[in-house]
């Protein structure tokens, strides 16, 4: 996840997209993606590396003509290794934009496919859910505007729990005090 932009403290917000057609910052802001944990560099690093550890098993049969079956597998191996990874690249350009105002709750989900997927509610109304018992485990669900939709699904459990505690602390500090009119 990261790091959670709360633009009421001055930060710019990480999903301006979002809000673009409302002339007020919101009161909290967030981006969300996979967690990263080898680089593009770092894949093509390792796949150079799981092919040069195949080659050298494959040293003595390099006069012979057997060293072709060995030699298919291999690539084989690393090809399927390559295309693992860059599938895994692929799908982690998910991104979930969560913006929270006093009068509207945005979440933009834009998957890997490029393809974008947007709910709003009125935040009074919307109902946070951490499923504690369910599978996987803290699913964290938000319910508001007739629909329902997951929330942060890529997400840690504890992770989810600590999203859930930020979204909610965001609705109570944007929703205006209600103070009944003087009599």
């Amino acid at each position: 996840m990261r790091d959670v932009q709360d633009t009421a403290a001055g930060v710019d917000a990480p999903a301006a997209g979002l809000w673009a057609d409302r002339g007020d910052a919101p009161a909290y802001a967030a981006e969300l993606c996979p967690n990263r944990s080898l680089s593009r560099r770092g894949q093509r690093r390792f796949v150079w590396l799981l092919a040069g550890s195949f080659c050298v098993p494959l040293l003595p049969l390099v006069a012979t003509p057997v060293i072709w079956i060995p030699m298919a597998f291999a690539a084989l191996a690393v090809g399927f290794m390559a295309w693992a990874l860059g599938r895994n690249s692929a799908d982690a350009m998910l991104v979930e934009r969560i913006a929270v105002w006093p009068d509207e709750m945005r979440v933009e989900r834009i998957e890997p496919s490029g393809r974008v997927l947007r709910w709003s509610a009125d935040p009074y109304f919307v109902r946070l859910t951490l499923h504690a018992d369910a599978r996987p485990e803290q699913y964290l669900t938000l319910r508001g505007g007739g629909r329902e939709i997951e929330l942060g699904a890529f997400l840690s459990p504890d992770e989810r729990v600590r999203l859930a505690g930020e979204i909610e602390a965001a609705i109570r500090r944007a929703l205006p005090r209600f103070e009944p009119a003087p009599r």
